[in-house]
């Protein structure tokens, strides 16, 4: 029987590890797997593993079709390692038909790594191809939905009070006080306390007035994550009460996107990612949405890199912050949350005023919610 450790050794390190002992089947096909896409590495060429030697599969020349190494995956990885490896294929690799073969995207499982491949690839794709993609996005955007519109649910919430309530609700139970209050029911012999008055908090309701909450999102190619993430933000804010949406989406254009908001696939799918940055001339046009400027908020998700001279972007800002607006500068966040942004220009934008950092489309549902209940 194959040592498991020696195994994995065997699969990291490749021929030079011949040694190590001979796989099994199913290493066999990992190995196969992994050299099918790693193999095309060029900096393969300039290492030497083993006395000039570079990592060779072990089951020989490979003839996998990308449908067979994506079934090969799905059956020999775990999801975290298949989706990675998807990832590398499609952002490393430039191997586009796991997105544009209609084979392939007839038994592809969605995850958000071929969402992004998706948008970045979705002009290159005919009208049947273009329809097969939709499933993905559909499927990844309602995953994200549905955990985007729980962290944001719960931050437009009533926060429970600590005095009672005489309305009896179970998620507004008060364990702590309905066994002070009953210990005296406890029998002992049963090792039972008989509740004969349970007791409730009461829900205090966040008063809400009316505010503009205008999401400005750059959509130049390196912004792919952040352009899913506010797609789908602006989505479960839509229809909040006490907040109006507005998304935007530019580059060295402005489109204004906020008749899709209900609809992030839709709008997902009409994104045009790519070109330049003037991101000046979008927080103009946001500026120009605003109705009460001391109860706006403008969100500027971008990487901030503008295409132009920042003195016009920051004069803008100072403008809307001396009026009242709340402006929020969000660094661009990719899908594990970390920040990539110019931090010059971000350091420019906090000095006129802006509150500029790097937030999670929940925390900033919890930052709009925090403004419309005061």
């Amino acid at each position: 029987m194959t040592d498991p450790d020696l195994e994995r050794w065997r699969l990291v390190l490749g021929e030079p590890a011949a040694a190590a002992g001979e796989l099994g089947a199913d290493a066999a096909r990992r190995d196969a797997a992994l050299e099918w896409l790693y193999g095309r590495d060029e900096d393969l060429d300039k290492r030497e593993v083993r006395r000039g030697t570079t990592r060779e599969g072990g089951s020989g020349e490979s003839v996998l079709t990308t449908v067979d190494w994506l079934n090969d995956i799905n059956q020999l990885f775990p999801k975290e390692t298949v989706e990675r490896l998807q990832r590398d294929a499609i952002e490393r690799y430039e191997i586009t038909d796991i997105v544009t073969d209609p084979e392939v995207l007839r038994t592809v499982e969605p995850n958000q790594g071929l969402l992004r491949a998706v948008l970045q690839t979705k002009h290159l794709m005919n009208p049947e191809v273009l329809r097969l993609a939709r499933r993905i996005v559909e499927a990844v955007v309602r995953d994200l939905m549905a955990k985007m519109a729980t962290e944001i649910k719960k931050a437009f919430t009533g926060t429970r009070a600590r005095r009672p309530s005489r309305w009896k609700q179970a998620r507004d139970f008060d364990v702590t006080r309905t066994l002070r209050a009953n210990l005296g029911h406890y029998r002992p012999d049963e090792q039972r306390l008989y509740i004969e008055t349970p007791h409730f908090f009461s829900r205090t309701r966040k008063h809400v007035e009316q505010w503009q909450v205008i999401l400005l999102v750059d959509q130049s190619g390196s912004m792919v994550d952040s352009v899913i993430h506010s797609a789908v933000t602006a989505a479960c804010l839509w229809g909040l009460p006490g907040v109006r949406t507005h998304l935007v989406a530019f580059d060295t254009a402005v489109v204004d996107l906020t008749s899709e908001v209900d609809d992030p696939v839709e709008l997902l799918m009409k994104v045009q990612l790519g070109g330049g940055t003037d991101i000046h001339k979008a927080v103009r046009y946001g500026a120009g949405l605003i109705e009460q400027p001391r109860r706006a908020i403008v969100a500027l998700i971008s990487d901030f890199y503008e295409g132009g001279s920042a003195g016009p972007l920051i004069r803008q800002v100072r403008e809307l912050v001396d009026q009242g607006t709340k402006v929020l500068g969000l660094a661009a966040l990719d899908e594990a949350a970390n920040p990539s942004y110019d931090r010059e220009t971000a350091q420019r934008l906090a000095d006129a005023g802006a509150a500029v950092g790097a937030m999670t489309p929940g925390q900033l549902a919890e930052f709009v919610a925090e403004q419309v209940s005061r």
